[in-house]
């Protein structure tokens, strides 16, 4: 059975038409930013906004924003903001984020471990 076929039974087409709501949520979910900050959270423990920042290396203040208020919004990352001065913000993954993080790890594994390969494919066809 190929991921094709299963996806066909569950939706037949539906994820493949342009106004599928798994567009959305793929879009969030693989942004380069979006699973960075997923799989920071997926460490176990709640992280502040700098230990963010630093985990994903690159990302700017506003990108990083974004990122987490949309990733909040779509209900996998909880953000516990303390009333104490200074402010003392952490975040967390969700249920849902977590259960998410279980499937993206074994992804990310995978790209690690190919990803040396796949640059080396690209280099040598631009060469050609």
């Amino acid at each position: 059975m190929t991921a094709s076929s299963t996806l066909r039974d569950y939706f037949p087409d539906a994820v493949y038409a342009s106004g599928c709501p798994s567009r959305v949520v793929l879009d969030h979910v693989t942004s380069k930013w979006g699973t960075l900050v997923l799989l920071a959270l997926s460490e176990g423990e709640p992280l502040r906004w700098s230990e963010l920042r630093r985990r994903a290396e690159g990302v700017s203040e506003k990108m990083l924003a974004q990122t987490l208020r949309m990733l909040e919004a779509d209900g996998l990352v909880h953000r516990d903001a303390r009333p104490v001065v200074p402010p003392h913000v952490e975040y967390s993954l969700t249920t849902r984020g977590a259960e998410l993080a279980e499937h993206m790890v074994p992804l990310m594994l995978w790209i690690v471990e190919n990803a040396p390969d796949i640059l080396a494919d690209s280099e040598a066809a631009r060469a050609r």
